[in-house]
C-alpha cells in the first residue's frame, strides 16, 4: 500500500534496480581493476577552478567520493573536507590514502538519499560522476541536499556523462527511463539539460571536461563539467 511520497520513491527505486545489484564494496575491493578514476589524480576542472579563482579554500562537501582522489586534492590545498560515499570499501581505501599524507579528511558512510547535511555549512559542494546515476524521481531530493548544505553564495560543481559520450551517457528521456525500467548504466546530459535542471542556481560555467595529457590529472573525453552558485535572498527577489 502506498501511503506517502517516500513510498512512491522507494517503489520507483525498485523499478530501476540495475545499480542496486552492483556490489560496490566488491567493486572497490579489487584495487587493481583498470578503472580510470581509481588513480589518485584530481579532476581537471577542479584545478582550473582553483587556478582561475572560481573556487577558494573553504569548507567542501564531496558527494560520492569513492577512493578519495578529489577529496584528498581539496585537503592538500587548504580546504576543510567532508566526503560521503555509501561504500565502506571505498572509504577504507580513501582513509588509507589520507592517512599516508596526514590529510584531515572526514569520511562519512551514507547513501545520498539518507544523508542529512549541516544546513548552510559549506562553501562548495562537489560531485564527480554521481549525478548521472541519480534517477529523475530522486533529483529533487538531490538538489534539496545541495541547497541545504551550501551557504548563500556557495558554489556547486559536478562532472557527469555527456549524452552519447564514449564513456556512456544514455540519451533516453525521463519518460523512457520508466517505460523501459532502466537507466542504461548512467544518464547522459547536454549543457542545456544541465542548465535546465539546475535553473535555481546561477550558472558560472558549463563546458566539456578538457582532455589532459598530464598523468597527474584526470581529464577525459565524454564528460561535462558544470559550476553553479547558490543564489542569495537578494538575487532570488530580482529573479
Amino acid at each position: 500500500m502506498i501511503r506517502t511520497t517516500e513510498d512512491v520513491l522507494h517503489m520507483l527505486d525498485s523499478w530501476l534496480d540495475e545499480d542496486s545489484g552492483i556490489d560496490w564494496d566488491a567493486f572497490y575491493k579489487d584495487r587493481e581493476r583498470p578503472v580510470p578514476f581509481f588513480a589518485d589524480r584530481p579532476d581537471e576542472n577542479i584545478l582550473d577552478y582553483m587556478e582561475s579563482g572560481k573556487i577558494k579554500p573553504g569548507r567542501v562537501l564531496e558527494l560520492g567520493c569513492g577512493p578519495g582522489r578529489n577529496a584528498l586534492h581539496f585537503a592538500r590545498n587548504g580546504f576543510q573536507v567532508d566526503a560521503v560515499d555509501s561504500s565502506a570499501e571505498a572509504l577504507s581505501w580513501a582513509s588509507e590514502r589520507a592517512e599516508k599524507e596526514s590529510l584531515p579528511v572526514r569520511f562519512i558512510q551514507e547513501s545520498l538519499y539518507n544523508f542529512d547535511p549541516e544546513p548552510g555549512a559549506y562553501d562548495l559542494v562537489y560531485d564527480s560522476g554521481c549525478f548521472h546515476h541519480v534517477p529523475p524521481h530522486r533529483r529533487e531530493g538531490y538538489m534539496s541536499l545541495v541547497k541545504k548544505a551550501l551557504k548563500p553564495g556557495g558554489r556547486f560543481a559536478l562532472t557527469c556523462f555527456r549524452e552519447n559520450g564514449p564513456l556512456g551517457g544514455s540519451p533516453m528521456t525521463d519518460r523512457e527511463i520508466y517505460e523501459k525500467r532502466t537507466m542504461a548504466g548512467g544518464l547522459g546530459f547536454t549543457e542545456e539539460k544541465l542548465r535546465l535542471i539546475f535553473h535555481e542556481f546561477t550558472e558560472i560555467e558549463v563546458r566539456p571536461m578538457f582532455v589532459s595529457k598530464d598523468p597527474g590529472v584526470f581529464g577525459v573525453e565524454g564528460l561535462l563539467a558544470g559550476l553553479f552558485e547558490k543564489r542569495t535572498a537578494a538575487r532570488k527577489e530580482k529573479g
